[in-house]
């Protein structure tokens, strides 16, 4: 059996990190993954995918990580469910990450102008590329 999945996205809002009883980090947070297309008014959607990451893995992507940076998640897709107060079944999906891959590095205070990658110089050359 094969339980994999691979995302690339951006952050809607900071990881939140908290500790198990334990003593084990685990962080949440929220990727937004674009569509392959856009709906009938022009408009791209997204798919707003929760992650869930353990131990040293959370307490990074807590360190590092803040809304709309790009990441790279791999993992597998856990499904679960609870009943609410009042009788009802929630069903719940997430990504339960074993990867996180930063694809946009800079000061997490630093916030993103112009749609420019922090710390990132475009190429830029008259010649032909060398390969």
């Amino acid at each position: 059996m094969l339980n994999k999945v691979v995302l690339i996205g951006r952050l809607i809002k900071d990881p939140d990190l908290r500790y198990t009883q334990s003593g084990i980090a685990v962080a949440r947070f929220t990727l937004a993954v674009d569509r392959g297309f856009k709906n009938q008014q022009g408009e791209k959607q997204a798919d707003f995918i929760p992650i869930t990451v353990w131990r040293g893995q959370a307490e990074n992507c807590a360190k590092y990580l803040v809304k709309g940076r790009l990441v790279a998640v791999a993992g597998r897709i856990q499904t679960g469910s609870y009943e609410t107060p009042d009788g009802q079944r929630r069903y719940t999906t997430e990504v339960v990450a074993d990867e996180v891959r930063f694809l946009e590095w800079g000061d997490k205070g630093q916030a993103q102008q112009d749609g420019q990658i922090p710390g990132f110089t475009e190429y830029q050359s008259d010649e032909p590329l060398p390969f």
